[in-house]
């Protein structure tokens, strides 16, 4: 069975990152001089007995390689030329294996082809060898002073013994994606703009999901997801109703009702895994009543005092800052807070946070919450150029605080669009979607006069 078997073609693509990636891997490498960085992708995740969650790589992996194929590891060593980068790959499990007929977790008749030494070496033109290799490597480099990023494959972990840069590893690798470079801004955008489309299939299918339920809100979403890119770049939140004050709620099994709101907080992650972070609340009848809309417009209001505060050399906490100083004036003019919003928004007080809940903004690129290990005077420091952002302000009112007048209860908005800081100010990644009331409005009812959903199919 493992005999007469014609040879594969070896394609001679290139991946569209290599030469970002390998640029990465050098900065990288130059930081940790002398040492050997070893980076896992990770594994396959059981779901249930026999099947496995679908595989998403590393994103600290998948930033140095563009590899999105499982237990591969990535060596960055020193060498008299520099940081030398070599990428460990498992051997194939094809015609010419046993594995081919039955492993039914790696042999390529059960999952298809994956990449082996030769193919990998050549899509992401870097030093590939089988990953068998890499334990005696190791040795016979004299290795002593090895880096690992922990977490992601256990035989990777215990194959090493701890180091005190390890840590410093994983910092550092956030802090290098802070700053995104022209092919991560061109992943974002496009990311961003299959986003929009699925928001307007959503809008399309509204009338379909009235009183049916949340879950044709992120079925039509997570459908343009699968049909455009790589997945969601996260759980889909479609809240309607009270559920839009439950800030992560991603049950989806609630009702769609006329006369209510749909916060719709979702994104694509492209084929590159780069991933949106989108927000909107709109009316399911299409026009907003007078409650909802003097809370949407406070909303809109901060949001938009957020997103002029980002520029070069501002704070990140500036945009947080905007936004909830307007959302405490106007909680102040709603009657709802009874204290000057000066005496409000003091740091020991903070009383408009029992409706505001969440911070407003945070790094996006890769991970939907991008560069969480950065430190804390690299991520919440100055803003630089290249460092994509949220800013997401919201208000929520639960169906039982008895706080705030019952026209109010159980109303949650949030809008949030996707900040790209630029060398004079800011660009809106994600301006093609209406923010204004009246603009969503008047969204809303052109889609509806175009008809069903357009998924490309």
């Amino acid at each position: 069975m493992t005999q007469n078997w014609a040879a594969g073609e070896t394609s001679r693509d290139v991946h569209p990152a290599a030469k970002y990636s390998a640029a990465r891997r050098l900065r990288l490498g130059e930081r940790f001089t002398g040492k050997t960085l070893v980076v896992p992708t990770g594994n396959y995740k059981v779901r249930a007995n026999d099947t496995d969650y679908p595989f998403r790589a590393g994103s600290d992996f998948f930033y140095l390689t563009g590899s999105d194929e499982p237990d591969c590891v990535l060596v960055i060593s020193p060498s008299t030329e520099g940081p030398r980068s070599t990428l460990y790959v498992p051997h194939r499990r094809d015609a010419s294996t046993h594995e081919f007929y039955t492993d039914s977790r790696f042999g390529e008749l059960w999952v298809g082809e994956r990449r082996g030494v030769t193919e990998a070496a050549l899509y992401y033109v870097i030093d590939a060898t089988p990953l068998e290799n890499l334990e005696k490597d190791l040795v016979d480099l004299g290795v002593t002073d090895v880096v690992t990023l922990r977490g992601y494959d256990a035989a990777i972990d215990a194959m090493n013994e701890p180091s005190d840069d390890d840590e410093e590893l994983a910092i550092a690798l956030s802090e290098e994606r802070l700053v995104k470079d022209e092919f991560e801004i061109e992943q974002l955008q496009l990311a961003v703009d299959h986003t929009v489309r699925g928001f307007e299939d959503v809008v399309r299918a509204l009338p379909a999901a009235e009183g049916r339920g949340e879950r044709v809100i992120e079925g039509v979403f997570n459908l343009r997801a699968r049909v455009e890119g790589n997945d969601t770049g996260y759980s889909t939140i479609a809240a309607s109703g009270p559920h839009a004050t439950t800030l992560h709620w991603m049950r989806n099994n609630g009702a769609v009702r006329w006369g209510d709101l749909l916060l719709l907080d979702a994104g694509v992650e492209g084929h590159n895994l780069y991933t949106a972070d989108v927000t909107r609340t709109m009316p399911i009848s299409g026009k907003y009543s007078p409650a909802q809309r003097r809370i949407y417009d406070l909303v809109y209001a901060a949001q938009s005092a957020g997103i002029d505060a980002v520029r070069p050399g501002a704070t990140f906490s500036a945009p947080h800052d905007a936004a909830m100083r307007v959302l405490a004036q106007g909680l102040f003019e709603l009657g709802i807070l009874k204290v000057e919003p000066d005496e409000v928004l003091r740091k020991d007080r903070q009383l408009y946070r029992r409706y505001t809940l969440h911070g407003t903004s945070h790094m996006l690129g890769i991970d939907v919450h991008d560069c969480a290990e950065a430190r804390n005077d690299s991520y919440f420091g100055e803003l630089k150029e290249g460092y994509v952002l949220t800013v997401e302000p919201g208000l929520y009112f639960q169906v039982n605080d008895l706080t705030v007048p019952e026209e109010y209860r159980g109303i949650g908005v949030r809008i949030e669009d996707d900040i790209l800081v630029t060398a004079t100010g800011a660009r809106n990644l994600s301006a093609a979607l209406p923010r204004a009331a009246d603009d969503v409005e008047a969204w809303m009812a052109t889609l509806w006069s175009t008809g069903s959903p357009n998924l490309g199919l």
